[in-house]
């Protein structure tokens, strides 16, 4: 059985910190979690501990390369199937983000306005050698994706339905079965049930 050891979100946030911030050159950084785990304000807090290390850093959520509402409601607002493969452009993430960081220098914070289903209207941005950017959101694991660390906000069958919004609980049991179906393991898996006091996977 896995083991667990409480830690303050404070002293997770400085852990991700210094294993993102120590590693060599520009980095990406995945805190993956479901939107009931609220990954993004981690995200922030992460990215925020950078200029202790000198370090460039920038927060990228998933739901700012969302797909336009034709393409990912194509089968209803409800369809398990789009929302695991179609809802979000993670070909995208990797074109713009990932691999525009390491072989170009110049990363995209955003390509979709989800809220007013357009273009984001975002420019590229300029990075430095050293730029960490800290990708958030749901199912980023299993993606193909090049991390260099990979976090995990794990949250219960029965914390999700706590926190997820009742419009969106049709996504809880893609979100489980993407978890289970998975075979790429984070770095750090921290049992987010209860965020106020987070759990650390020690073993």
């Amino acid at each position: 059985m896995p083991e667990f050891t409480a830690i303050t979100p404070g002293s997770l946030a400085e852990l991700v910190a210094e294993r993102a911030f120590g590693l060599p050159g520009a980095g990406v950084i995945a805190i993956d979690g479901a939107d009931a785990a609220d990954p993004v304000p981690f995200a922030h807090r992460v990215a925020d501990l950078g200029v202790r290390y000198g370090r460039e850093s920038g927060v990228v959520a998933v739901h700012d390369f969302i797909r336009p509402a034709s393409l990912r409601l194509e089968f209803g607002h409800t369809d398990e199937l789009s929302y695991r493969t179609a809802w979000f452009d993670y070909a995208a993430l990797d074109r713009e983000v990932v691999q525009a960081l390491r072989e170009r220098q110049r990363w995209l914070p955003a390509l979709w306005d989800e809220h007013t289903d357009r273009s984001a209207r975002a420019r590229p941005l300029a990075a430095q050698p050293n730029t960490v950017l800290i990708l958030a959101g749901p199912m980023l694991l299993g993606r193909g994706l090049e991390f260099d660390l990979t976090v995990r906000l794990q949250m219960s069958a029965a914390a999700l339905r706590r926190h997820t919004a009742p419009a969106e609980q049709w996504t809880i049991p893609v979100l489980l079965q993407h978890d289970q179906e998975t075979t790429e393991q984070p770095d750090l898996t921290v049992r987010w049930d209860h965020p106020d006091r987070p759990a650390l996977r020690i073993d």
